[in-house]
């Protein structure tokens, strides 16, 4: 056997061996590939389409919606529209499925619900003959709105399958009847996005202030010291959240410890309104995220030479001049990561500021589960938990593009 034969042959088995061990990789990684897939990837995937597409209406009238395709918006319908109409208005009321036209409907225009159900209901008991022969006259009998152009502009647009309606919704616009993109009289989502960010930065700033200073003694203090106060700061994760949630209301509420102590030290003569606040929210959450800010700084903090410090008094810096030029860089990249993690888990929270922060404390979260679990609207909620989303995505961006530790210079 040649050289050059010889060197093809151990050439092949390298090849052979190197796919072999990238398999046997990729066998181990595809159970966290599933996972993440399953997990994360599908529920997301999952709420973009859904934040865009909704079927329900043209499902329950589909011809209804076909009648009504060359219809302009302008005047009423054409009368083969509204017979058509009637007739399925009476299938839905036999069906009992009118209640899910009228939810849907009344989200496009509010005050409808009543209008699609009372009418459902007087025209359940029609012949169909009758409902053929004057459709449009017994829908305007049953309720006189059917007489004017809102109700069916409504039903057109609802009957949509794909929409940036909600979108449109989430970020307080809508569409005018000319195709415009018009701003509505009524600021709500745009306010709570900025109140929900708000809070947030707060939060994370407070964790700094408190968070910072406790992960430096811990880092440079005696291992048993350190070890004392790692389980305190470890103590809040052995305590149900709930817990912990309904303890900040025993403290904060009217008769609770803050108000009886404020009043008792002669500090105020009347309780405080401390509960159901923005200001009960921040603290609450403030006092249980602070362990995601320790954590991060401490063990970066750990592995900082003490000894840095020292050489750059030695050589005539002050200890302020020293800690900003020299440790707090080092500590950058402790600093960033409880940052990211307190401010993207702050953001997205719910359970806290519902239980405490009431009307004025609620952050968007809070609408979004009450968009799912109360009035239904899915759809919103996948547009507003979608522009949360690429929110987050675009602050990391730029947190990390500007501030990140890969910007880290040492002075």
């Amino acid at each position: 056997m040649t050289d050059t034969t010889m060197n093809r042959h151990d050439a092949r088995n390298a090849a052979k061996e190197l796919r072999r061990r990238k398999l046997t990789a990729f066998l181990f990684v595809v159970p966290l590939l599933a996972f993440i897939i399953f997990a994360f990837v599908a529920p997301i995937a999952t709420m973009l389409f859904r934040s865009v597409h909704n079927p329900t209406v043209a499902a329950l009238v589909p011809d209804t919606l076909a009648a009504m395709k060359t219809w302009d918006g302008d005047g009423l319908p054409p009368e083969a529209a509204m017979t058509q109409f009637a007739i399925d208005m009476k299938r839905l009321a036999n069906d009992r499925t009118s209640g899910q036209l009228a939810e849907e409907v009344n989200r496009v225009l509010p005050g409808t619900s009543s209008v699609v159900k009372s009418t459902a209901r007087k025209l359940r008991r029609v012949d169909d003959a009758e409902l053929a022969a004057s459709g449009p006259t017994l829908l305007t009998e049953a309720n006189d709105k059917w007489g004017e152009p809102p109700i069916w502009r409504a039903l057109q647009k609802s009957g949509q399958v794909y929409t940036p309606s909600y979108y449109l919704t989430a970020l307080d616009l809508e569409l005018s009847r000319d195709g415009k993109i018009e701003r509505r009289d009524t600021q709500i989502y745009i306010k709570l996005y900025g109140k929900t960010l708000k809070m947030a930065l707060i939060i994370t700033l407070l964790t700094i202030v408190l968070g910072y200073p406790l992960a430096y003694y811990m880092a440079n203090t005696t291992t048993k010291r350190s070890n004392a106060l790692m389980v305190f700061v470890l103590l809040p994760f052995w305590t149900s959240l709930l817990v912990r949630t309904t303890a900040w209301i025993a403290l904060l509420q009217t008769n609770g410890v803050v108000n009886s102590t404020l009043m008792a030290l002669g500090i105020t003569g009347e309780p405080l309104e401390l509960l159901y606040t923005q200001f009960s929210t921040i603290i609450a959450m403030t006092h249980i995220l602070l362990p995601f800010m320790v954590l991060p700084l401490f063990s970066v903090m750990k592995g900082i030479d003490p000894s840095f410090m020292r050489a750059a008094m030695s050589m005539g810096s002050r200890p302020i001049p020293a800690f900003l030029r020299i440790y707090l860089p080092m500590s950058l990249p402790g600093l960033s990561a409880g940052a990211l993690l307190v401010f993207i888990i702050s953001v997205g929270y719910y359970i806290t500021p519902a239980l405490v922060g009431g009307t004025d404390g609620q952050m968007i979260s809070n609408i979004i589960a009450f968009h799912m679990q109360q009035s239904n609207n899915w759809e919103l909620a996948a547009a507003l938990g979608s522009l949360l989303l690429a929110l987050i995505l675009i602050l990391y961006w730029l947190y990390d593009r500007f501030v990140g530790a890969g910007n880290i210079k040492l002075g």
